[in-house]
C-alpha cells in the first residue's frame, strides 16, 4: 500500500490527474478506459478518492477507505464511478466535462482514534489535515480532509458527518462513537 512517507512527486499527480480526465472522456466516448503501467509507485495497492467539482461546487465524489486494487486502477475506476454513479448526482454529460475541475486524493492506512470525551474527541482531531470516519451502530461516513475548507470547527465537521452517516447530527455527542482518521496527498487540475 502506498504510505503517506513514499509521497508522490507532483509530475506523478498530475499523471494521475491526466488519466482521470482521460478515462472520463473515454467513457464518455464508449471507449475502454486506459491502462497504465510506467511508473512503479503506480501499482502499489492505495486506497483513493477522485472528486469532480464544477465552478467550485461538488459534481460528484467516490472513492475506497481500503485499498481495491492498484494506485492507478483506484483513480480510474473511482473518477469513473464519480462521474457516472455517484447516486446524489446525475451521470455526467459531455457538455460538463470542459467545466470538470478533478481532485485526486490518496489516503493512508485509517486509524482508530482513542478518546475519553467529547471534549477529549474536539482536541485530538486536526481540521485540514485529518479525514475522519465516523461509524455507529451499522452507520458510517467519512469526510476527506479538504471538508474542513466548508467545517471549519470540529463540532460542525461531526455534526455533518453525523448527517451523511444517517444519524441525528448530535450522536457523537451523545455516544462515544467510532472515530477513525487517515490523512491524503492530494492533487487537483488547475482549471475551475
Amino acid at each position: 500500500m502506498v504510505e503517506m512517507a513514499g509521497l508522490l512527486s507532483d509530475k506523478q499527480g498530475q499523471a494521475l490527474l491526466e488519466l482521470a480526465r482521460k478515462s472520463l472522456v473515454e467513457k464518455l466516448q464508449n471507449k475502454t478506459c486506459p491502462l497504465m503501467h510506467d511508473e512503479p509507485a503506480f501499482s502499489e495497492n492505495a486506497a483513493t478518492f477522485v472528486t469532480l467539482k464544477i465552478g467550485g461546487k461538488l459534481r460528484g465524489c467516490i472513492g475506497n477507505l481500503e485499498p481495491v486494487g492498484k494506485l492507478w486502477e483506484g483513480i480510474r475506476d473511482n473518477a469513473v464511478n464519480a462521474a457516472f454513479h455517484d447516486h446524489r448526482f446525475s451521470p455526467l454529460s459531455s457538455d460538463e466535462l470542459p467545466a470538470v475541475r478533478l481532485d485526486i486524493s490518496i489516503l493512508s492506512q485509517p486509524k482508530p482514534l482513542e478518546y475519553k470525551n467529547t471534549e477529549d474527541l474536539l482536541t485530538k482531531l486536526r481540521p485540514g489535515i485529518d479525514g475522519v470516519i465516523l461509524r455507529e451502530g451499522g452507520r458510517s461516513a467519512t469526510f476527506l480532509p479538504q471538508v474542513w475548507q466548508q467545517l471549519r470547527s470540529p463540532e460542525q465537521f461531526l455534526d455533518h458527518l453525523c448527517l451523511k452517516a444517517g444519524l441525528p447530527q448530535e450522536t457523537w455527542r451523545q455516544k462515544r462513537t467510532g472515530i477513525h482518521i487517515y490523512q491524503v496527498q492530494s492533487f487537483s487540475e488547475e482549471r475551475e
